[in-house]
């Protein structure tokens, strides 16, 4: 009888400890990306009186900058969740814009949450390539004609 009752109590044990971690491993994984600027020492830069190195020392360096231009400095921050092998699902999604004149003096501040963003669909269509399509016998028997001792050189 001793027996019986002290394997109800460890198979409970192993019950409720198989338990937490079962609960635990379904915990949401949050994962936070870029380079946000803290509010307070973005709302230290005024436009029209700050450099672009005043802006660098007070912010950090910018996540990216402009492509044709270095007169617009992007800092962009992610918050995503994970829940087991399910796809990320953004939280929170915050770009803040810097732009510069010519001189390289801070023109404005812009931010941007995720409900700003827009939703771009890709075209499906495929584009021609020129040449001949090969089909996969020709890959695996177009070879043997190369390598041939008539043939020519």
């Amino acid at each position: 009888m001793f027996k019986i009752n002290h394997i109800k109590k460890f198979s409970h044990i192993l019950a409720g400890i198989g338990l937490a971690l079962a609960l635990t491993a379904c915990a949401p994984r949050l994962e936070t990306r870029g380079n946000l600027p803290d509010p307070d020492r973005l709302a230290e830069i005024t436009p029209g009186e700050h450099t672009r190195d005043e802006v660098a020392e007070i912010l950090g360096s910018p996540s990216s900058t402009a492509v044709f231009d270095q007169e617009t400095w992007y800092y962009i921050s992610e918050k995503t969740e994970t829940l087991a092998f399910f796809e990320p699902e953004i939280t929170e999604r915050q770009v803040v814009i810097l732009t510069f004149d010519a001189e390289g003096v801070v023109s404005g501040i812009k931010t941007l949450k995720a409900e700003d963003g827009r939703f771009i669909e890709p075209v499906d269509r495929i584009t021609p390539t020129a040449g001949k399509e090969i089909t996969f016998l020709d890959q695996l028997f177009g070879n043997f004609a190369r390598f041939r001792k008539d043939a020519p050189k």
